[in-house]
């Protein structure tokens, strides 16, 4: 199932599932709620008011503590820069302060003069998950453009400034539900030329194990999300495109850079 949270023309919010360009309104506050209660409506959602999807604001789909983010997790990406793969996840992150939903601008920083579009799977943290209860989890998938201000990146010799620029994390516009994360065509475009194209089964460490690995670190919360790493093709960005990032099965996020 393919969730949305979204703004209506009364400014009231809602949650709601995405079905042949149509939303179904459901009860809940939040996608993650839903997600714990989808058995009980997934037979009848469609007897629910719905909302065209033109016709609403779409909003960032979780509320969320932290963006933990993975480096190098493409085999494809580290031959194409010539890297040895790595052994084990290297980690970074994004503030939440970063995060934008779809339609949202990304604001082009005068601090920088290269920047630079990431396409990313997400993973959505649906429950608390440590080192003591991480055997089995559940989680859902969305997208998530990690900019990067790249020229930052090479000037600070770590990430941390480069990443976090205010709008520098888009996400959504939907989480999904029930599919194979580890067999998914990525993709990006600029302005609507493809520049990365790849698939999810290049990924060197799969959406689990990057969930038992992060998670025997730190506490991840409800409607935290991991970036789980960008395929090769990555290229700059100026004021005026339009950078869309797709993934087969859960849709686009398309954002304009101002």
């Amino acid at each position: 199932m393919k969730y949305i949270r979204y703004k209506t023309s009364n400014e009231e919010e809602y949650v709601g599932i995405i079905e042949n360009e149509k939303i179904y309104r459901l009860k809940y506050s939040s996608i993650i709620e839903a997600i714990s209660h989808q058995d009980s409506f997934k037979d009848t959602y469609q007897q629910n008011q719905h909302d065209l999807i033109e016709d609403v604001k779409i909003l960032v789909p979780v509320n969320l503590t932290k963006v933990v983010c993975v480096g190098l997790n493409y085999k494809d990406h580290a031959n194409e820069l010539e890297m040895t793969l790595p052994s084990e996840p290297l980690l970074f992150m994004k503030p939440a302060s970063s995060v934008i939903s779809a339609g949202d601008t990304i604001i082009y920083p005068e601090d920088t003069q290269k920047l630079d579009f990431e396409a990313e799977l997400g993973i959505v943290i649906l429950s608390e998950i440590n080192r003591h209860n991480n055997d089995a989890f559940e989680i859902a998938y969305t997208l998530i453009n990690d900019v990067t201000a790249r020229d930052l990146q090479e000037k600070d010799g770590q990430w941390t400034r480069s990443k976090s620029f205010d709008t520098f994390c888009p996400v959504g516009p939907v989480v999904v539900t029930d599919i194979n994360p580890s067999n998914q065509r990525i993709y990006s475009k600029v302005n609507g030329e493809i520049k990365q194209d790849s698939n999810t089964k290049n990924m060197i460490f799969s959406p689990e194990q990057l969930v038992k690995y992060i998670s025997n670190i730190m506490t991840l919360c409800p409607g935290d999300l991991i970036a789980t790493g960008t395929p090769p093709g990555i290229d700059h960005l100026n004021k005026g495109d339009t950078v869309t990032i797709g993934i087969e099965e859960i849709g686009i996020l398309e954002n304009y850079v101002e």
